[in-house]
C-alpha cells in the first residue's frame, strides 16, 4: 500500500507544481490546488478503507508521516485564499500591516500546541500510541472539538495538528515573502523618488560656509546638536567640493 501512496503523493505534488507554475492569480491557483487536492484526498481515503494496516507502526507512520503530508497542502491552500481574498486594497503600509496579522495569528497557534509542537519537532515517539492509532484518543490531551466530527476509520486524534504545524511552515513562507515583495516595492518607489538633476554649487566657498554657519547657529539640523565640522563634511559631499583650509580659518575667525 506504501507504494500506492507514495505514487499518489508524488503525483499530487507534481500537480501543484504545474499549477503554481501556470496560474499568477493567487486566488485562481487556490482554487484549482484545492479541486486536485480534494480529487487525491478522496483517492488516498478509498485506498486505505481497502487496506488493513500490517502493523501498528504502518499505521502510526501512515497517519504521522503520509497523511499529513496531503492534509497540509489542503490546508496551506485553503488558508491562502482566505488571506487572498481578504486583502484589503491600500499602500503597501495597509498591506504590511495585514501580513504581520496574519503571522501573528500563526504564532497564536504555535503558543497554543506548544507542547505537542515540541513533541513533534524533536522526533518523540512515546506518545505515538495515543497520538497517531485510531481509536486511541485521549480527552485529557486538548482534544479539538472537531476530531469528533471527523471519520474515525481515517483520522486519529492528531494527525490533522501536524498537518498544521507542516502548513503554518509554508504559510509563514508565503506571508514572509510577501512582506519582502513589499519592501522591495518600498525600496523601488524611493529610488524612484531621488532627483535625477545634479546641483552643482557655482557660488565662492566663502557664501557656502557663511550658509553653513547660519543653518548651525539656527540648529536646524539634528535639533543642534550636530557639530559644525559635520555639516560642513556632509555638504561637502553633496555638492563634491574641497572646502580644504578655507573652512578652518573661517571656523577660527569665528570663534576668536
Amino acid at each position: 500500500m506504501n507504494i500506492k501512496i507514495n505514487t499518489l503523493l508524488a503525483s499530487l505534488n507534481e500537480q501543484i507544481n504545474f499549477i503554481d507554475l501556470e496560474i499568477d492569480n493567487p486566488i485562481s491557483r487556490c482554487e484549482k490546488a484545492i479541486e486536485v487536492i480534494l480529487i487525491s484526498m478522496y483517492n488516498l481515503k478509498k485506498l486505505v478503507s481497502k487496506h488493513d494496516f500490517k502493523t501498528e507502526a504502518e499505521e502510526i507512520r501512515f497517519f504521522k508521516e503520509l497523511k499529513p503530508q496531503f492534509t497540509s497542502k489542503l490546508i496551506y491552500y485553503n488558508v491562502i485564499f482566505k488571506i487572498e481574498m481578504k486583502k484589503p486594497n491600500g499602500g503597501n503600509r495597509v498591506l504590511r500591516k495585514y501580513y504581520n496579522n496574519e503571522l501573528i495569528k500563526l504564532k497564536s497557534f504555535f503558543d497554543n500546541e506548544l507542547e505537542f509542537y515540541k513533541y513533534y519537532r524533536s522526533g518523540s515517539v512515546y506518545l505515538d500510541y495515543k497520538y497517531f492509532l485510531r481509536g486511541k484518543f485521549d480527552i485529557k490531551m486538548s482534544l479539538d472539538s472537531y476530531y469528533f466530527e471527523t471519520d474515525r476509520n481515517f483520522s486519529t486524534s492528531h494527525d490533522f495538528k501536524v498537518a498544521r504545524i507542516l502548513a503554518n511552515d509554508l504559510i509563514q513562507l508565503y506571508l514572509e515573502n510577501q512582506l519582502i515583495i513589499i519592501e522591495n516595492k518600498d525600496n523601488s518607489e524611493k529610488s524612484q523618488r531621488k532627483p535625477n538633476l545634479q546641483l552643482t554649487w557655482t557660488a565662492s566657498k566663502v557664501a557656502l560656509i557663511e550658509l553653513l554657519y547660519a543653518l548651525h547657529n539656527e540648529g536646524v539640523f539634528n535639533n543642534g546638536a550636530v557639530d559644525l565640522k559635520d555639516i560642513a563634511e556632509y555638504f561637502e559631499h553633496i555638492f563634491d567640493i574641497d572646502l580644504g583650509q578655507l573652512i578652518k580659518l573661517f571656523f577660527k575667525n569665528q570663534f576668536l
